[in-house]
């Protein structure tokens, strides 16, 4: 008999999926007393999110996943294109009553285990409700890095001594989990009202739950994790990352090919020659961008492994794969390039971090992407995209000082946000060849990730700790 259980709801994105799988069964390794349910929230922009949920669940066995009934209507193309976060946080608080009968009928009456917590995604607050109603404790697992749930803390706090929200004329924000002041050209996600408010709604939330799950190492953001704790309106944090899951997923068939070649041909590869290209799910880009990224490659001189794709299409979340390179990315680049470059679609990120001869990563910055590149102690070069990615970006490069910038900022007098050839050489050229110092500091940070998940390292003690208030069943 198992002596608690634990309901996961993440955010219907992969990203959160992902990290939200790798946490319950690194809770599961530490200790299998626990019986662990997740909820799953339709993702209507996504296609592949079922298959996704298929493959986590046949990865994952000790876990139960539950896809809950499709009625609620999803948010619009419009509303998502104001704010794709204000829209899904929407989307997701009409679940609240479905996720309260899941968790009734078929947790609770399925085992008479209590429910030792009700943990969230930090789009979810609305569920913090929920876990109230039945009786039960709830933690937030934030899938980003502690500096971003610090300014989300502070958005709250904006709101509550009447402070007016950001503006594009307004200097640099002195902001108490950022090192360095923070232009408004990083903060996109904030630019608008409905995702400003949004934001700091979610703040504001998080301050209701029992406790904090932050996907962080506290040795990485030790600025950030002091002035968390030097606050007394914050539930207890437990800092537990990184969480990577370093088998990647199993594959087959094609997959299995496209990845064996991948791997053939960096092992051919010298040590530390190769720039890796990759951008995230929804990481894709026009034609002119992609023609433009070609030329900068080439015109560097480097090796390189792109992982390359379109824009998404209208109405979709995710960027495409294409296999036709010759028809869009410049005459001849295909054939002047084949000694010292490869193109792929799907790209086995971590496995190809964790290759010796990759000495750079050209990155969205999204936080699960830059956690697996801190781990193998890979430089970064910054190119964000959307969501909390420019800030990621920002922190890294002025406050880490663990990447080169290529592109921070989010400009609205260029709404393609459209990066030349020649930044691009210039960025791969400054880290290829004069960037042994961050390369240094990369390593180092990479120890002190691979110290703090072993037994006696932070983020060990602070899963410990978590696991102990969960057995207890203490508020």
């Amino acid at each position: 008999m198992k002596k608690a259980q634990l309901v996961f709801i993440p955010s219907p994105g992969v990203g959160h999926l992902v990290s939200a799988a790798q946490f319950a069964k690194l809770v599961l390794d530490r200790n299998d007393s626990f019986l662990i349910t997740m909820l799953v929230i339709n993702n209507p922009y996504a296609e592949s999110i079922s298959k996704y949920i298929e493959s986590l669940a046949s990865a994952h066995t000790q876990i139960k996943f539950i896809t809950l009934p499709e009625t609620i209507a999803p948010p619009s193309a419009e509303a998502l294109a104001v704010s794709a976060e204000h829209a899904f946080s929407c989307y997701i608080n009409d679940h609240k009553t479905i996720v309260r009968d899941a968790i009734v009928n078929q947790v609770m009456a399925n085992n008479p285990a209590p429910i030792a917590s009700v943990v969230f995604d930090l789009f979810c607050t609305a569920f913090i409700d929920v876990a109230r109603e039945l009786g039960v404790p709830s933690h937030v697992f934030f899938t980003s890095g502690a500096a971003f749930l610090g300014l989300m803390l502070y958005l709250s706090d904006r709101e509550e001594y009447g402070l007016p929200k950001f503006r594009p004329t307004d200097p640099d924000y002195i902001i108490p989990f950022y090192a360095n002041p923070v232009p408004y050209r990083v903060l996109p996600l904030l630019h608008n009202d409905e995702g400003y408010e949004t934001f700091a709604y979610h703040g504001r939330k998080f301050k209701d739950a029992n406790g904090i799950i932050i996907n962080t190492f506290s040795e990485v953001e030790s600025h950030v994790v002091h002035a968390l704790l030097a606050r007394d309106d914050v539930p207890p944090i437990f800092n537990v990352g990184p969480l990577i899951d370093h088998r990647g997923k199993s594959l087959s068939g094609s997959d299995a090919v496209k990845r064996d070649e991948i791997m053939k041909w960096l092992d051919d590869q010298p040590e530390k020659s190769v720039v890796f290209l990759c951008f995230g799910s929804g990481g894709g880009f026009d034609e002119a961008q992609l023609k433009e990224i070609a030329i900068g490659l080439e015109k560097s001189g480097h090796r390189f492994l792109w992982s390359i794709r379109l824009k998404p299409s209208k109405g979709q979340l995710h960027a495409s794969y294409f296999d036709n390179y010759g028809e869009i990315l410049p005459e001849g680049f295909l054939e002047r390039t084949k000694n010292i470059g490869m193109l792929c679609g799907w790209a086995p990120q971590v496995e190809i971090l964790a290759h010796r001869a990759v000495g750079a990563f050209v990155s969205h910055c999204g936080w699960n992407s830059t956690l697996e590149t801190l781990w193998y102690g890979v430089p970064i070069i910054t190119w964000p995209l959307y969501g909390e990615q420019h800030i990621n970006a920002f922190q890294l490069v002025k406050d880490l000082g663990l990447a080169v910038e290529l592109t921070l900022d989010f400009r609205r007098d260029c709404p393609t946000d459209f990066v030349k050839a020649e930044d691009i050489t210039k960025a791969v050229k400054t880290m290829m060849e004069q960037g042994g110092e961050l390369r240094n500091k990369a390593k180092a940070t990479s120890e002190m990730a691979q110290k703090a998940v072993v037994e006696g390292g932070s983020s060990y003690v602070a899963l410990g700790n978590l696991i102990d208030q969960w057995l207890e069943n203490k508020p």
